[in-house]
C-alpha cells in the first residue's frame, strides 16, 4: 500500500449531519479502516499504522497515541469502533480548533488568523513564517484553509489543543556534529516556564555526547592532519588510524574526548542564556516582536560569541589532549598544569580571534541554507504534514556541512595556534603569519588539511545524534510534540 493517501477525502464529515451522510461516512472510514488493516484480522495495530501512514512526518509516540487513545478495551489494538470512534472523537477536537483560528467566522483560516493565534499562546512568529505554514496545508492554492483541508490534514495526528499544534509547526531538531556555532533554537515562553527547555537542552547534550564520542577517532584525525599537514602525516583514513593504534593502542583514538564532551554542557547552557537576553535587548520595550532571521543571525553569532569565550581554555585543553603522546599528561588536570607552567595564562586563548571569527560564516550560512532546505521542501510538498524526521536530519546535515566548508580555514588556524606549545616570553606567530606560511608551503588546498575526515563523521554523527536525541526525550518524558509523554489522553 505504502504512503498513497488517494482514500484521505474519504474521512470528510460535517458537525451536523442527516442519517444518510452518517451512514456514507461510516461507509467510508469502513473502506479506510479495510486499507490499515494490512493483514485482514479485523484490528488495525501499531506497526500497520506505521504502514499506512508512513510519510506524514508523525514520530513513534505519535502513533502509539492514537492507539492508547482509541483502545477502550485496552487490548494494545483498534477493532472497526474503536477506531471509527477515534475519528469522530478526534474531529470534533479539531473542528473546535479550527473555529478557535478562524476570527472572522468566514470558514477560512489565513495567514493574519495563524500568526494571531500562534502569538497569543506565547509563539511569536512573522507573517512570512505563518504565510508558510498555511502553504503546508492549503491543497487549493487559494491561500486559505478551509475545514476539509484542516481536517486531512490533522486527522491522524492525535492533537488536542492549539498548544499542540503550535508546537507540531514549529518542531525542530537539536542535532550535534561537533561543532557549537549554530544559532539557538526559538523556544516559547510557555515552554520555557514549563520546563520543556531545559528537557529538550538535556537531550540535545546526552545526544551531543553520544555522537561525539562514537566519531571521535575521526575528529581525532582531523586535528592531527590540521596540525601537522601533509608532510608529517601522510597516508588515508585507515593508514592514519593504524598509526596512531601502534602509537598508543586502540583506546589513542579517543584521546581528547572527555574533555570535547564535558564542554558540551556549560557551552549549551551560557550560549542559551545569552542568546535569550540579546533578543531581549534587540526587542527593546516591544517584547512581543519577532525578530526577523538576519537579526536572529545577529543574536545566535554574539551568543556563540559568549559562549566560546567563556569555555575556549577547554578547547585549548582539547586540542592538547587530541594530540599528546603516550605518557605525556596524567589527565585534564595534569594537561592545565603544565601549560599554565610553561606557557602562561594567555596560552589558554591561543587561536581566539580565528575561532571568533569562524562564527560568523559558519553560524550565517548553516541557517541560510537550513532554512532554505526545509522552506522549499515544503513549497514544493503543500499536501504532506511536515517535512519529516529525513528530511529534517539531510536539511541539518547539509546545511552544517556547507558551513564548515566556508568556516573550514579559519578552524585550521585556529587548532595551529591552540596546538604550539611556546615558553613563557616566546615570540607568538600571528594568525596572518600562519595563513601565509600555509598558503606558502601547502597552497590553497593546505587550508582544507583534514576536511575529509571531518566530512566523513557528519552522516553518522547526524544519524547518532537524533536516534540518541529521540530515545532521551522519550525517557524524560516528552514526545516529538513536546509534550509530557501520557498527558491528553482521551
Amino acid at each position: 500500500m505504502g504512503a498513497q493517501w488517494t482514500w484521505f477525502p474519504w474521512a470528510h464529515c460535517q458537525d451536523s449531519e442527516s442519517p444518510r451522510r452518517d451512514h456514507e461516512r461510516e461507509k467510508r472510514w469502513a473502506k479506510l479502516f479495510d486499507q490499515l488493516d494490512l493483514n485482514k484480522d479485523g484490528y488495525i495495530d501499531i506497526s500497520e499504522l506505521r504502514t499506512g501512514l508512513a510519510g506524514r512526518g508523525l514520530s513513534k509516540r505519535s502513533l502509539e497515541r492514537i492507539v492508547e487513545t482509541g483502545d477502550t478495551n485496552k487490548d494494545g489494538v483498534l477493532d472497526f469502533d474503536e477506531f471509527t470512534q477515534y475519528l469522530r472523537t478526534h474531529e470534533k477536537q479539531l473542528k473546535l480548533m479550527f473555529s478557535r483560528l478562524d476570527r472572522n467566522n468566514d470558514g477560512q483560516i489565513d495567514a493574519a488568523e495563524i500568526q494571531h493565534c500562534l502569538r497569543s499562546i506565547g509563539v511569536d512568529i512573522s507573517l512570512k513564517d505563518a504565510t508558510r505554514i498555511l502553504l503546508s496545508i492549503d491543497k487549493d492554492g487559494n491561500m486559505t484553509i478551509d475545514w476539509n483541508e484542516w481536517r486531512d490534514h490533522f486527522l491522524f495526528n492525535p492533537l488536542t489543543n492549539m498548544e499542540d499544534v503550535a508546537r507540531y509547526w514549529k518542531r525542530s531538531m537539536m542535532l550535534d556534529i561537533g561543532e557549537q556555532l549554530t544559532v539557538p533554537d526559538e523556544f516559547s515562553e510557555e515552554e520555557k516556564k514549563s520546563g520543556y527547555v531545559w528537557r529538550q537542552l538535556m537531550a540535545g547534550a546526552m545526544a551531543g555526547s553520544v555522537s561525539r564520542t562514537g566519531t571521535a577517532p575521526l575528529d581525532r584525525l582531523k586535528v592531527f592532519r590540521q596540525v601537522h599537514g601533509s608532510s608529517d602525516f601522510k597516508g588515508n583514513v585507515l593508514s592514519s588510524f593504524r598509526s596512531m593504534m601502534k602509537e598508543g593502542g586502540l583506546w589513542s583514538l579517543w584521546r581528547g574526548n572527555g574533555i570535547n564532551v564535558l564542554k558540551i554542557a556549560p557551552e549549551t547552557a551560557i550560549k542559551f542564556t545569552a542568546y535569550e537576553q540579546i533578543k531581549s535587548v534587540m526587542r527593546g520595550s516591544n517584547e512581543t516582536r519577532n525578530l526577523r532571521v538576519h537579526e536572529r543571525f545577529v543574536a545566535g553569532s554574539l551568543a556563540g560569541g559568549i559562549a566560546q569565550t567563556a569555555i575556549y581554555p577547554m578547547e585549548v585543553l582539547k586540542t592538547r589532549l587530541t594530540l599528546r603522546k603516550t605518557g605525556q599528561y596524567s589527565g585534564i588536570a595534569d594537561c592545565a598544569k603544565q601549560i599554565l607552567q610553561r606557557e602562561g595564562v594567555t596560552a589558554f586563548y591561543k587561536g581566539y580571534v580565528p575561532n571568533m571569527l569562524a562564527i560568523v560564516p559558519y553560524a550565517g550560512i548553516d541557517l541560510a541554507v537550513y532554512e532554505t532546505l526545509k522552506f522549499s521542501w515544503l513549497n514544493r510538498n503543500r499536501g504532506l504534514a511536515d517535512p519529516g524526521v529525513m528530511v529534517l536530519v539531510g536539511c541539518g546535515a547539509v546545511s552544517s556541512t556547507c558551513g564548515q566548508l566556508a568556516s573550514y580555514p579559519l578552524a585550521l588556524i585556529r587548532t595551529r595556534m591552540q596546538a604550539l606549545a611556546l615558553e613563557k616570553g616566546a615570540p607568538k606567530p600571528s594568525m596572518l603569519a600562519l595563513l601565509h606560511n600555509i598558503v606558502t608551503k601547502e597552497g590553497v588546498a593546505g587550508l582544507y588539511r583534514g576536511i575529509s575526515p571531518n566530512l566523513l563523521k557528519v552522516i553518522p554523527a547526524v544519524s547518532v545524534s537524533y536516534v540518541v536525541y529521540e530515545y532521551t526525550r522519550i525517557a524524560l518524558g516528552v514526545d516529538i510534540e513536546g509534550r509530557r509523554a501520557g498527558k491528553g489522553k482521551g
